[in-house]
């Protein structure tokens, strides 16, 4: 088995960093995350041009034909950069829903304007708990002739506020259903709620009759499989995150001098750096295999993603405080971008169910 990535990924990564490094300094994250939609629609056409929204999406729906693990290199780049743009909402979750439980018809109606990034597409399944849990979810679906029409509450729906597509989980007659609704809909309300991390948005979406079409039969397994595939996602992004503050902190600790001295020599700082080290370098191990896992649908996903979860997103915020004392007094103020990798790590670290929630689905499911 070849643990390291290929030639190809690694240009991938390479030239996701040049474009990031330069169309998406901390200014510009800073500028965007003030914004009420949270990201530039021309910026996210130019990632359409780079081919990133199609790299998972086979070809035959518009896409070029790659797998998670190009996803990965990208989420993990932009991660470092704190990108503010529906990727994960978009290509992670939604392409990834419609491929799981969309029929031919939709596949071809759909996915073809998300990889242009003509489509903002966000899934709506956790409620009042923010869990994406089958059993707590209490939206309707109700048929009427050839249309479904639902109505619900959905809460901490990622760039729900934004998105051209929503993909809503609401419980039918015969269970759990994945259902397409478009933005405008009758019935249909958004509204971007404050959170403490302004580089992701999150909105509550309120469904009141809404006209929908459904993507296919029971959705629990296929929400079940995308918590899988978020969590994963989420503790990539979070090894870039947690890389570029470990990198940030050693820098700063060879630069700032006290005493006489850079304090990168005094010990209490040596072991802050050398704590984080480890941290980064196991989650990256962690997060790269649940990225294989999930790339080859492999049987051990629903064991490695809660585990990736748990520690990459935990490791990211140890990361992301340290890097804070290290800074000093600087590291607390506004102006200093330690703050924007802090709250994305704590924003990641709860979302989709905290560390201890994860741990304790992994437990489950070995029997524990």
């Amino acid at each position: 088995m070849d643990f390291a990535f290929s030639e190809e990924q690694e240009f991938l990564r390479q030239t996701a960093r040049e474009w990031l490094e330069n169309k998406c300094p901390s200014s510009r994250v800073r500028e965007l995350m003030e914004t009420p939609e949270g990201f530039d629609r021309a910026q996210w056409g130019e990632l359409a041009g780079l081919g990133w929204h199609a790299m998972a999406i086979p070809e035959e729906y518009g896409g070029a034909g790659y797998g998670f693990l190009e996803v990965a290199v990208l989420l993990e780049e932009m991660g470092r950069a704190l990108l503010p743009a529906p990727f994960l909402s978009t290509v992670v979750l939604a392409a990834n829903a419609i491929l799981l439980m969309g029929s031919e018809g939709q596949k071809v109606a759909l996915l073809p304007g998300i990889a242009a990034g003509e489509t903002v597409a966000a899934v709506a399944v956790g409620e009042a708990s923010g869990l994406w849990d089958g059993t707590q979810i209490a939206a309707t679906a109700t048929r009427d002739g050839e249309e479904w029409a639902l109505t619900g509450v959905k809460e901490y729906v990622i760039d729900g506020h934004t998105a051209d597509l929503l993909l809503v989980a609401a419980r039918a007659d015969d269970g759990l259903g994945l259902f397409a609704v478009r933005s405008g809909a009758a019935g249909l309300t958004t509204e971007a709620v404050p959170t403490m991390d302004l580089t992701r948005k999150l909105a509550t979406v309120t469904l009141d009759g809404v006209a929908a079409e459904r993507l296919g039969g029971d959705a629990t397994a296929t929400v079940e499989k995308l918590v899988s595939v978020a969590s994963v996602a989420l503790g990539i992004e979070g090894v870039g995150g947690a890389q570029k503050v470990l990198e940030d902190s050693v820098q700063y600790a060879k630069d700032r001098v006290q005493f006489g001295r850079p304090i990168g020599s005094f010990q209490a700082i040596k072991h802050k750096c050398a704590d984080m080290l480890v941290a980064v370098e196991s989650s990256k191990s962690a997060a790269y295999y649940g990225a294989w896992c999930v790339a080859e649908d492999n049987d051990e996903l629903p064991l490695v993603a809660p585990l990736v979860k748990s520690y990459c997103t935990e490791a990211y915020f140890q990361c992301a405080a340290e890097n804070i004392q290290i800074h000093g007094g600087i590291g607390f103020t506004w102006e200093h971008d330690a703050h924007l990798y802090f709250k994305r790590a704590k924003s990641n670290e709860l979302m989709f169910g905290d560390p201890a929630h994860h741990r304790a689905v992994l437990a489950d499911r070995l029997g524990l």
